[in-house]
């Protein structure tokens, strides 16, 4: 029997109309960290793509990093050229139509400014939530960037 939930409907279309259906695996219990992720998919850690919502000087964007990071706000924001402060879950439910813990890189109402940690490009495979905290997807670091239209960048100095 197939599962579904809209949010993940609609990261499921988004794929598709990109050029890049894939089978969205669900979890039997939530996987809410990276680390209930790579468990549960038994692969490293620095594997889950974490969908990660901050504002930038206001602005609800979209950081994509490696399960094996967090990111260090005042580097990146630094970085970027502004505030970067985590969006709080209003803000997050807004800007993407999913909640915390299961925020997919797409399937937003409108695409958010997107940045890519490079460590994401050390895995063949990275594992990126599909819209709900039960779901996940495969995906390549080439196709996250593409998918995103991220700009590639560290997301912390470590």
């Amino acid at each position: 029997m197939r599962r579904s939930h809209p949010s993940v409907e609609r990261v499921e279309a988004a794929l598709a109309a990109a050029g890049t259906p894939v089978e969205v695996v669900w979890f039997d219990e939530g996987a809410h960290t990276a680390v209930a992720a790579a468990t549960a998919l038994d692969c490293p850690v620095g594997a889950i793509a974490n969908s990660l919502v901050f504002t930038l000087d206001g602005e609800p964007v979209l950081v994509m990093t490696s399960g094996a990071h967090r990111v260090d706000t005042a580097f990146l924001g630094k970085r970027i050229g502004g505030r970067l402060k985590r969006a709080d879950a209003d803000t997050v439910k807004a800007a993407t139509g999913q909640v915390i813990g299961g925020v997919a890189p797409v399937g937003h109402p409108a695409p958010l400014r997107t940045w890519v940690d490079t460590a994401l490009a050390a895995f063949p495979v990275i594992w990126a939530a599909a819209g709900h905290a039960h779901t996940v997807f495969p995906t390549t670091f080439d196709d996250l960037v593409r998918l995103t239209g991220g700009t590639v960048t560290a997301v912390t100095l470590d």
